[in-house]
């Protein structure tokens, strides 16, 4: 019995002791990437799809896909590889309905799986698809409106609508194309989004409101800001003209969001109200950023290291026993009301929560 006991407490010295040199590492049992990661990735598996008002794959449900298919790669899962191409496969015939139309950044986002598919099984008709989402963003189409053919004139996407969950939707499929194709117009055009929308939305602190007229840090809604300004970096190469901008952007909102971070290691539904309710979609949105951060040597992990292991430790108790995220804010329109936000209802295994959460998995396991 001693010496079950010593050999106990040397295992957790020996995990105390990793976690100090690298706050990344060193996890406690049920709290590993690998566990987290499949428990999520597998439940995804078997979960019916999420449409818009029943007609088209959402947004979410593509943002999960595409975390667990990382998880799969990463790990060599050839099985959950198979059964996640195999959900894919009917929408090259009898679910092709469900294929959401090429005439909104949420819509067009739909590419990125297409094009990560296409990475792992060669097969052209997933490279030809996404690609097709990927350009539709770019090409203007004769019906668009005057405001929307002027952003295409300017070199825009057409689809512009500086909202900040913008900056995922569109480069998410603009790096997948540039990563299949090595054609750089795919890369520029995600930077260039990226640098107007930084000029354009991003306050002094560091941080964005939820809308230009709605003075609100909302947490998800700087997830996306966050999320994707830390993939387009690692996507970007490292004498491109835009990636200074884009990585005083990035900084600055990491260092504002370390601030806020609350004392238990999560962030607030909004960022800024400390007496509101803690968020998990948006805690492992910015979990994510500082963990890609650390990793490629933006950020000092001496500082944000810890904060990464603090939050990533609050975050995975919020995982109920059917392997759902809890807590996590439901779909949200703008609102100039702090009531609006702090009212929203919560549902467990949205796919706003379950993504960011392998997302993380697939980022601690690098």
């Amino acid at each position: 019995m001693f010496k079950n006991l010593l050999l106990s407490l040397l295992t957790v010295l020996s995990i105390q002791g990793l976690s100090a040199q690298n706050p990344l590492s060193g996890f406690p049992k049920g709290f590993t990437p690998m566990e987290v990661g499949k428990d999520l990735a597998y439940h995804f598996v078997d979960c019916k799809h999420d449409l818009y008002a029943e007609r088209w794959i959402h947004y979410a449900e593509v943002c999960t896909w595409n975390g667990a298919l990382d998880y799969a790669l990463k790990t060599k899962d050839q099985q959950l590889i198979k059964r996640l191409q195999l959900k894919f496969e009917p929408f090259f015939g009898r679910e092709k309905a469900l294929l959401p139309p090429m005439n909104h950044v949420d819509y067009n986002m739909f590419g990125s799986i297409a094009l990560k598919l296409y990475q792992v099984t060669k097969d052209t008709r997933y490279r030809d698809m996404g690609l097709a989402y990927a350009d539709a963003q770019w090409n203007v189409p004769e019906h668009a409106k005057p405001d929307e053919k002027a952003w295409g004139e300017k070199g825009y996407s057409w689809q512009t609508r500086l909202w900040i969950d913008d900056m995922y939707m569109i480069t998410v499929v603009q790096n997948e194309a540039y990563k299949v194709t090595g054609d750089t117009k795919y890369i520029d055009r995600a930077a260039k989004e990226m640098v107007l929308y930084l000029d354009e939305l991003q306050r002094p602190n560091g941080l964005f409101y939820h809308a230009p007229d709605v003075p609100l840090y909302w947490a998800r809604g700087d997830g996306w800001m966050a999320v994707g300004m830390a993939n387009l970096l690692g996507d970007l190469p490292k004498d491109h003209k835009d990636r200074s901008r884009i990585m005083t952007g990035y900084l600055a909102m990491m260092k504002s969001l370390k601030d806020y971070q609350r004392p238990n290691g999560m962030w607030n539904q909004l960022i800024d109200e400390p007496d509101f309710w803690a968020e998990t979609s948006g805690t492992a949105m910015f979990t994510y950023a500082f963990i890609r951060g650390i990793q490629h040597g933006w950020l000092d992990a001496a500082a944000y290291g810890p904060a990464a292991r603090k939050a990533w430790m609050a975050m995975v108790p919020y995982i109920d026993e059917r392997k759902n995220v809890t807590e996590v804010c439901i779909g949200t329109g703008k609102k100039n009301d702090k009531q609006h936000y702090a009212n929203r209802p919560r549902n467990a295994g949205d796919f706003h929560g379950q993504a960011p959460y392998l997302w993380c998995s697939v980022a601690l396991m690098e």
